[in-house]
């Protein structure tokens, strides 16, 4: 065989071998990871607001210590505005080490906080867990920008989320899919309709949803808010809120203080409308008693806003191996499957399933998403989250409008 001909086939075993090394070193330093995280407490700050996910973290955790000796702590906070208060604090006081918060779960404008102000773990930490090589970063692109600010490696992504709205078919034959629909429906059937107060996420996302739908200009929403026409560009919003408002339940008087007790409304039949921002949480909540087998999903026509969640690491936490840990059993084909599980969580992958191996494949496909769960076709548009800077305006807008209600 001439020189000529070895050549490219000693280069493509130097690459092999290069490959291979890279692979090995990753490996290694996985395992020096798992080695140093075992025995560490996570301090695990996620909202606590639904039981069915705070069973969820409970088994997490329990597989955690089972399997790495990884204590796991479930934080439970009732919004992620005050972890990240709480870090912002820490900074401020030089506690550079020791933090409380191991790992939080977040998305949005909070991300976009700590990411702004250098208080998280070093960027790219997320793509180095093992599991991440089954993320769908095609198919799911909000995966790698979170409310248009890229996450760069600084939180890794836990599940998918759309505003999906619900009612009871043994009490309403044909929902609104509109939002002026739905302001007609309201109008005429007065008490009925409502949504949690800001800045309860859900509330919030609500304000959002009717943001992008009445804006002049939805590319003004991937900006940061211009503060001299942020009048200008929210009075679509505030004008729909203002005429929908004497007919909500309770006259807008009062809300629902999130989205469980706007579920549980709709279950004692004092709303014919809900929502939520999963998919799968009305078949859930049917799975679980909460709801009756009659209640279906529906989106409105045009798309609903949607995003992913993550968790991330701060800059000071205490137990950064044992956080990479969790973080990386949360991308697990296992635990992601079992958190799609309507009778469990319900809550959508961020895993390519094409892509995982036969056995775990099978996971996802024995899965009954439920006779409310809307299909991949039924879903309809996603509507890009705005950039995170309106999140906070509007919300302080709608307080100064109404937070005497």
């Amino acid at each position: 065989m001439s020189l000529k001909r070895l050549m490219p086939i000693a280069a493509a075993l130097a690459l092999t071998a290069s490959m291979a090394q890279a692979q090995s070193a990753r490996d290694a330093s996985w395992d020096d990871i798992t080695a140093a995280a075992r025995g560490q407490t996570v301090y695990f700050h996620a909202w606590g607001g639904e039981p069915r996910i705070n069973a969820y973290i409970d088994w997490a955790a329990g597989e955690v210590k089972d399997r790495y000796g990884v204590t796991v702590k479930h934080v439970k906070v009732a919004d992620t505005a005050g972890t990240v208060t709480q870090i912002v604090a820490e900074k401020t006081a030089g506690r550079t080490t020791g933090g409380a918060v191991d790992l939080v779960w977040i998305n949005g404008e909070n991300f976009n906080t700590l990411k702004s102000q250098g208080l998280l773990a070093d960027p790219g930490w997320a793509q180095t867990l093992p599991n991440w090589k089954y993320v769908d970063v095609e198919g799911k692109p909000t995966v790698l920008s979170d409310f248009t600010v890229p996450t760069d490696g600084q939180e890794s992504p836990w599940g998918m989320a759309k505003l999906v709205f619900m009612y009871d078919s043994a009490r309403l034959a044909e929902p609104p899919r509109s939002l002026d629909a739905l302001a007609a429906y309201a109008a005429e059937h007065p008490g009925r309709v409502t949504y949690p107060q800001p800045p309860n996420f859900y509330g919030s996302t609500f304000l959002k949803q009717i943001l992008i739908s009445k804006i002049d200009d939805r590319s003004k929403l991937e900006k940061p808010v211009d503060p001299d026409r942020f009048q200008q560009d929210v009075a679509p919003l505030f004008a729909y809120l203002d005429k929908i408002h004497p007919d909500l339940w309770r006259k807008a008087e009062a809300f629902p203080a999130n989205a469980a007790e706007m579920r549980r409304l709709l279950a004692d039949g004092e709303l014919d409308i809900a929502f939520t921002f999963n998919p799968g949480d009305a078949s859930s909540a049917i799975a679980n008693g909460e709801l009756p087998d009659t209640v279906r999903s529906f989106v409105l026509t045009g798309g609903t806003i949607g995003n992913t969640h993550f968790v991330a690491i701060p800059f000071n936490s205490s137990a950064k191996e044992g956080a990479k840990v969790l973080a990386n059993f949360l991308l697990s084909p296992e635990a992601q499957a079992r958190k799609q599980d309507p009778a469990v969580w319900g809550d959508p992958t961020v895993l390519k399933i094409s892509s995982l191996p036969e056995n775990d494949r099978a996971r996802f496909e024995a899965i009954d998403l439920g006779i409310a769960t809307l299909g991949p076709d039924e879903l309809g548009p996603t509507l890009p989250e705005p950039h995170p800077s309106w999140v906070a305006a509007i919300e302080k807008a709608w307080a100064a409008r109404y937070g005497g209600s």
